[in-house]
């Protein structure tokens, strides 16, 4: 699997993403450029590591109709938003909803690589902790965010109430969680299982 982090910038105007793009290139970043959500969303994998560049005001889905259609997926690639239509409602709201970052157009490249740089170092860890789980550790996570307690997941495994919890506090120190409510947030948000009813 390829772990090299990328920016997935998403931006209407062709002059901004091949700007943009050899800003990026020049810095020795990976980037991939999109002219609207749909583009983007048709080559999505949220396996791989990296954070989404995106502009507010785009053809089709909004900036922020794509971050909430991320979210209804369960894909929490970390979002920078860079438009040259930002006013505070619209960055609130945007940051609220889960956006690391809200920037106007021109903004400064040294400061805007140093953003990228942090967002995707963030993602790469976070999705390197997750596969770092073994497979009995992941099967009970799926048990420990569906609301089970360990004596119920030992019994519905077959294995001992003590192997549960070494188990369940190998993956709560994997994941850097330190509740079964930190699980469920973290699971949701990087994708790593799906979720119950989702569909």
């Amino acid at each position: 699997m390829n772990l090299e982090p990328t920016v997935f910038v998403v931006d209407d105007d062709i002059a901004v993403r091949d700007s943009l793009r050899l800003l990026f290139e020049a810095a020795g970043i990976a980037v991939e450029c999109f002219a609207d959500a749909g583009e983007f969303l048709a080559q999505l994998d949220p396996q791989r590591a990296g954070c989404l560049l995106l502009d507010l005001r785009l053809p089709g889905m909004s900036g922020l109709a794509l971050q909430a259609e991320l979210r209804r997926r369960g894909t929490a690639i970390p979002i920078i938003f860079l438009t040259g239509h930002g006013d505070i409602p619209l960055s609130v709201r945007a940051i609220k909803a889960g956006a690391v970052d809200f920037l106007t157009k021109p903004t400064h490249g040294a400061m805007l690589i140093e953003k990228v740089r942090e967002a995707m170092q963030r993602d790469l860890e976070q999705k390197t902790r997750l596969r770092s789980l073994t497979e009995r550790e992941r099967e009970i996570l799926q048990h420990v965010i569906a609301g089970q307690s360990s004596k119920e997941i030992a019994r519905l495994l077959g294995i001992s109430h003590r192997t549960v919890e070494v188990h369940r506090a190998h993956l709560m120190q994997k994941l850097g969680a330190h509740s079964a409510l930190e699980l469920a947030e973290i699971t949701r948000d990087w994708n790593l299982l799906p979720r119950r009813g989702a569909g």
